[in-house]
């Protein structure tokens, strides 16, 4: 995982940690937090000039990660996917919102069928597309299908610098719908 230095310009990025302050420091489900980041991500629409434009050229290794901030109550991270790039199949230990800054996100949702997993639906998510979930319902797999650079922003609801928001990675024979 990358960690953004702090003396990096990151446009939006101080309003943006503001906002999610507020939303994190409300007592409600994950669900309902996970919802009012949406929201929050929909009003402040980010965009890719939060990285760097090294940052946003990827990697040819794989999707890479960049860690613009952790605290307690939630981080921000940002992905960006070349074309072809996939995540295993997984699901999270925390919510998460993410915000389609750029491309196309495609998301393979699963559910487990006996010993199998079995994927129930698939998301095309175009620039500008938010979404939030949180566990238990989350056992999904993302890619990039597009020729072109995909980048998003997600919030997780914990601090990612002690570690990872995702609980298993799934190593079962997927089966399609």
């Amino acid at each position: 995982m990358t960690v953004a230095p702090e003396t990096t310009a990151r446009p939006g990025l101080a309003e943006l940690i503001k906002r999610l302050r507020q939303c994190t420091a409300r007592t409600s489900g994950p669900l309902a937090t996970a919802q009012a980041v949406a929201a929050v991500l929909t009003e402040l629409r980010p965009t890719p000039a939060l990285l760097t434009a090294a940052e946003r050229a990827g990697s040819p290794e794989g999707y890479t990660r960049t860690t613009l901030h952790t605290e307690s109550g939630f981080s921000i991270v940002a992905l960006v996917w070349r074309p072809g790039q996939l995540t295993e199949i997984h699901d999270h230990l925390v919510w998460c919102t993410f915000l389609v800054l750029q491309g196309t996100e495609t998301e393979n949702i699963f559910d487990i069928d006996g010993d199998r997993l079995v994927r129930t639906a698939q998301r095309q998510r175009p620039a500008g597309s938010v979404s939030g979930v949180a566990p238990p319902d989350d056992i999904h797999q993302v890619h990039n299908e597009g020729d072109t650079i995909a980048i998003t922003l997600h919030v997780y609801g914990a601090d990612l610098g002690k570690g990872t928001s995702v609980r298993r990675n799934y190593r079962m024979r997927a089966a399609s719908q």
